[in-house]
């Protein structure tokens, strides 16, 4: 009987323990949100390929490339920044009740499907630097950083390119008084 005795009073400790571990788990368990996911942030599992940025003197410039989600999750990129311009919005090339192509701001910014791509190209979905800093010349790097519906950002550095092309009109809330070589704004030629 002493070695019954002997074996419960060490098994006490054991079962203490084994109780404080369940208890723990099962309290971790009901403090997870409803509906939470393991999924990574939207800002590590997008990147962009073949970025470039036009080269611009002043005004406006765009930036273009493709993104890419490898993600388990649609991405949807809602700002982008830069140290090159004061001033940018994520900008879609659609044709108006007249049938001219007009640049306008994306409402709700751009969905990168989850395992897919979105296209952002001249004449297209673009990233538009509205008020540059300087001028950005061919050969120049920009460095970008997207930000993300859920917080989470990526950057990104395009190097800058000559490019002429892509003849659309802004039609903006405010006319910013700015130009992009080889495009119109709110319906006036600008130079190039």
């Amino acid at each position: 009987m002493n070695t019954w005795k002997n074996t419960r009073k060490n098994s006490r400790p054991t079962i203490a323990a084994g109780l404080l571990v369940a208890a723990s788990l099962a309290l971790t368990g009901c403090g997870a949100p409803a509906g939470a996911t393991d999924a990574a942030p939207a800002g590590a599992s997008v990147t962009l390929a073949d970025g470039w940025v036009k080269a611009a003197d002043s005004g406006m410039s765009a930036a273009f490339g493709r993104l890419t989600n490898e993600g388990g999750e649609d991405a949807t990129v809602v700002s982008a920044s830069t140290a090159a311009s004061t001033e940018l919005e994520l900008h879609e090339t659609v044709a108006n009740e007249t049938g001219e192509m007009v640049m306008r701001e994306v409402d709700g910014g751009f969905v990168v499907p989850a395992g897919g791509s979105r296209d952002l190209e001249p004449g297209g979905d673009h990233i538009m630097l509205m008020d540059l800093v300087e001028p950005l010349e061919a050969g120049d790097e920009v460095t970008f950083t997207l930000t993300f519906a859920d917080g989470s950002t990526s950057e990104f550095t395009a190097p800058v390119k000559d490019y002429s092309g892509a003849n659309e009109n802004y039609v903006g809330g405010d006319d910013h008084g700015m130009e992009m070589d080889g495009m119109e704004m709110d319906g006036m030629e600008t130079d190039g």
